[in-house]
């Protein structure tokens, strides 16, 4: 409440305020910083309900997204004027969220014309096995010299392609020309900023990068790329810088507010942890974990199953700056895994406690790859496997080797990192709602044998957020120079295992994830000489034996009858 109280006690010295919404994957939050000394003054956080309609999709209601927003901000609101805080001295609104997480809308009505299909889901697996089959010689990464990105159902282009394909709404409103596609950044901005009554239909280059229609060189939507998957150009929002005036607020407590800046989560963060360096890193812990290292104004390309992103264009006549990325898909979502499914946690921070109670997985090793593996695998065919169980094995050491699954993948990442660089991180930086689990960060030091340093305030994607919308021009509450951005206060872990163990450790983890590889296929299955067998498929088997005992008892009733 320390915090709280000063800013009470202040007001009068308080100056600008900035927002920023941060629509992420399992929340909503709105959080008002002060510009001059990045201080998070009152925020408000909404649960998001996630369905699961079948196995492996994943989809959320874009209008239970739009309400959580109103729903933070005007008790974020309330709770500001509690505290005696003017509302009127915000200034701008960032908007950070989701990214890849896709949606098609009616532009005549405002309706979503489907759920919101989640950066996670899957059923687009067999699109990306068909359009992986079309490219010559069957590789994944035949557009990576213009998107960055290998094809796969992780990016908004797939799922748009799908939607376009199964769901009637869809197909309809682009032929009549009423369809409006965005990420979820695109939705809220048109929505905030007048909806059908004249909204803003735009989105920034971070987001636009992971859409794979857009050409990372040009900063613009690529027509031979668009055409690849057959979209229409006309239902794509206009690429924007991420600092810069899109639009103002249209209603609620913070009318005519300009929404300034715009950032996906995971660009936002960099920008939060002042990662403006070349070479300069950070790993968000959230749904997934992520971890991004700023390579200047020249993409650079991974040989190791990197992503090749755009990190940020602070202004409209602001170079783009790019970035390596490593994407895990389950990192949080493994804890709610044992919450939900299993049932062996209540709370995540009971998570902490059970794994600390036993201080070691026993042997056990948790590969998580409930949606398949992202980097630096790219191999969707894999699904979540537990191995190197005993009698001994409980769910004390199954807490363990989760939080361990985390750490691995994250060293998977950074070792792919460091031979795409040749430079070698000397520390980590870390942010996102997993980092308040002290023995996760001391596992994550253990294991990458380097320190990991997490900072004291540890919003720092929302502060990205803020600080674009706060830095835009027309607005320039919140300058970026460095010599006028704060000093972070921040928390230190040293590794305290010999790397020895640690490397141990890692070669297990290795060997349980080729465990993993290969799963699931749509491919028919071989009997192991490469030919395919129909009886590998038993109900098939069983069919196609049985048709021929009819036929031939069918000929032996034929002939006795002659």
């Amino acid at each position: 409440m320390n915090g709280t109280m000063a800013a009470s006690s202040n007001r009068i010295m308080l100056g600008p305020l900035v927002a920023a919404i941060d629509q992420g994957t399992s929340s909503t939050r709105f959080l008002v910083f002060n510009a001059k000394t990045a201080e998070l003054l009152s925020h408000h956080q909404v649960e998001i309900k996630q369905s699961f309609p079948k196995e492996g999709w994943v989809e959320e209601d874009p209008k239970e997204i739009l309400q959580s927003v109103y729903e933070c901000m005007d008790r974020t609101c309330e709770k500001l004027t509690q505290l005696n805080i003017d509302i009127s001295n915000i200034k701008a609104i960032g908007v950070t969220n989701q990214r890849e997480t896709t949606l098609v809308w009616d532009k005549e009505t405002g309706e979503p014309l489907y759920n919101a299909i989640v950066w996670l889901d899957l059923r687009t697996q067999s699109t990306v096995e068909r359009l992986i089959n079309k490219t010559p010689g069957r590789n994944k990464n035949h557009l990576k010299h213009k998107t960055g990105l290998p094809i796969s159902t992780y990016f908004s282009a797939v799922k748009l392609r799908w939607m376009m394909d199964n769901v009637e709404k869809v197909h309809e409103a682009v032929l009549s020309h009423r369809a409006m596609f965005g990420t979820v950044d695109s939705w809220l901005i048109w929505c905030l900023t007048g909806g059908k009554k004249g909204g803003v239909h735009c989105t920034d280059v971070t987001n636009a990068s992971r859409t794979m229609l857009f050409n990372i060189h040009t900063m613009d939507w690529d027509p031979e790329l668009c055409k690849y998957f057959d979209i229409p150009m006309e239902i794509l929002p206009k690429v924007r810088s991420s600092s810069e005036i899109y639009g103002l607020m249209k209603s609620g407590p913070l009318t005519g507010v300009p929404i300034s800046g715009c950032l996906g989560d995971q660009s936002a963060a960099l920008v939060g942890q002042m990662c403006f360096k070349d070479g300069q890193a950070k790993n968000t812990y959230g749904t997934g974990c992520f971890l991004l290292k700023n390579v200047g104004t020249k993409p650079v390309m991974s040989d190791h199953g990197l992503l090749t992103t755009v990190a940020y264009k602070l202004g409209r006549d602001k170079p783009a700056c790019y970035a390596l990325e490593g994407s895990v898909a389950i990192a949080g979502a493994v804890v709610r895994w044992l919450q939900d499914n299993l049932g062996i946690i209540q709370t995540s921070t009971e998570l902490e406690k059970l794994a600390a109670d036993v201080g070691t997985s026993y042997g056990c090793y948790f590969v998580p790859a409930f949606s398949g593996l992202y980097a630096p695998y790219w191999e969707p065919s894999a699904r979540g496997i537990i191995c190197g169980l005993t009698q001994f094995t409980n769910r004390s050491h199954l807490a363990f080797a989760a939080l361990e699954a985390v750490c691995f993948q994250t060293r998977e990442i950074l070792d792919a990192m460091n031979q795409d660089s040749g430079i070698h991180l000397s520390q980590l930086q870390v942010d996102g709602g997993m980092t308040s689990n002290r023995l996760l960060m001391q596992l994550q030091a253990d294991i990458l044998c380097i320190p990991v340093v997490k900072p004291s305030m540890p919003e720092t994607t929302a502060l990205g957020a803020a600080m674009a919308a706060g830095a835009a021009e027309g607005v320039s509450v919140w300058s970026l120079n460095p010599e006028d951005l704060t000093e972070v206060t921040s928390e230190k872990f040293e590794p305290q295992i010999n790397p020895e163990e640690s490397e141990l450790r890692y070669a297990r983890w290795k060997k349980a994830v080729q465990r993993a590889m290969n799963w699931e296929t749509t491919e028919p299955v071989n009997n192991g000489n490469e030919e395919t067998s129909i009886f590998s498929s038993v109900p098939l088997g069983f069919y196609i034996l049985g048709s021929m005992f009819m036929l031939i008892g069918a000929k032996y009733i034929a002939a006795g009858q002659k």
